[in-house]
C-alpha cells in the first residue's frame, strides 16, 4: 500500500511539475493535456480503479476490517477532490474507459472470491468505476454518487465487523447470533447491487439517464449489463446471510 501510494504521490508530483514548467504557474485547475493525463492515471492508481486496481484487493485482504473501511472510504475523498479540481480538463474519453473497465472488472474477478473483503474491494473497485463516469457528466452527481458509495460501504463494513465475518462461510453463521443485524445486511447488500427501491439505486438511474440524455446509449446499456455480476455476488451474500440455516448437530439418539 505505501509502495502504490508513494508511486503516485510522485507521478502527481512529476506531472505537476512538468505543468508549472510548461505553463510558468503551479494551478492544477488548468493544466496542459500531458500533465492532465499523467495526474488522471496517478489518481485512479491512488483509487484502485481498473486496469491499475490489482494492489487494492490484495492490500484490503491484508488489513483488519477497520483499516480496510478506512481504504474504501475515507481514502477516497484526497484523489477526488483533485479529480474536482481538475475537473475542466480532464480527458472524458479515458475516464470514461476507465470506468466502464471498472465496472466490468470489479463485477467479474468478485464472482469467484469467498472472502468478505476481497468482495468488497470488487464492489468497492465497480462503484468507483460509477464514480468516474460520473464525474465526467456533472459534479454534483458524483458528490451525490461518492457520499451514497460511503455510507453503503460503511453500513457494510459495520456489519461485517460487529459479526466478525471474514469469510462466505461466516455469513452462514451470523443468522442465530443477531437477526436485526442480518436484516439490516440484507438491505445494505442489496443496495449495493442497486436494486430499485433502495438508495443505491438512485445514482446509478440518474447516470444512466445522463448518459442517455447525452446519446451514449451503448455506454449506459454496456454499464447496465456490467453491473449485473455485481448484484450477483451481492446477492449470493444476502442468500448465505439471510436465507440459509447454520448446520445443527443433533446430539439426540434415536
Amino acid at each position: 500500500y505505501f509502495l502504490v501510494q508513494a508511486l503516485t504521490a510522485a507521478t502527481i508530483l512529476f506531472a505537476s511539475t512538468l505543468n508549472a514548467w510548461q505553463t510558468g504557474h503551479w494551478a492544477i485547475s488548468s493544466s496542459n493535456t500531458t500533465a492532465t493525463t499523467i495526474i488522471t492515471m496517478a489518481i485512479m492508481m491512488k483509487l484502485g480503479v481498473a486496469p491499475v486496481h490489482l494492489w487494492y484487493p490484495e492490500v484490503i485482504q491484508g488489513t483488519t476490517l477497520n483499516t480496510a473501511l478506512l481504504i474504501s472510504t475515507w481514502q477516497k475523498i484526497a484523489p477526488m477532490t483533485l479529480l474536482y479540481m481538475m475537473h475542466n480538463n480532464l480527458p472524458n474519453n479515458l475516464m470514461l474507459l476507465a470506468g466502464l473497465l471498472s465496472v466490468l472488472f470489479g463485477g467479474w474477478a468478485g464472482l469467484n472470491q469467498t472472502q468478505t473483503r476481497k468482495i468488497m474491494a470488487h464492489s468497492s473497485i465497480a462503484h468507483m468505476g460509477w464514480v468516474l463516469i460520473a464525474l465526467t457528466l456533472s459534479p454534483w452527481l458524483t458528490t451525490l454518487t461518492l457520499l451514497t458509495y460511503m455510507m453503503m460501504t460503511s453500513a457494510m463494513f459495520a456489519s461485517l465487523n460487529t459479526m466478525t465475518t471474514k469469510t462466505m462461510k461466516d455469513m452462514g453463521m451470523t443468522w442465530s447470533a443477531s437477526p436485526s443485524m442480518t436484516t439490516l445486511t440484507l438491505l445494505t447488500l442489496t443496495s449495493l447491487g442497486g436494486l430499485p427501491p433502495l438508495t443505491g439505486f438512485m445514482p446509478k438511474l440518474l447516470i444512466l439517464n445522463e448518459l442517455t440524455t447525452k446519446s451514449l446509449v451503448p455506454l449506459a446499456s454496456t454499464l447496465a449489463l456490467a453491473s449485473l455480476p455485481s448484484l450477483f455476488f451481492y446477492i449470493r451474500m444476502a442468500y448465505m446471510t439471510t436465507l440459509t440455516a447454520p448446520p445443527n448437530t443433533t446430539t439426540t439418539e434415536y
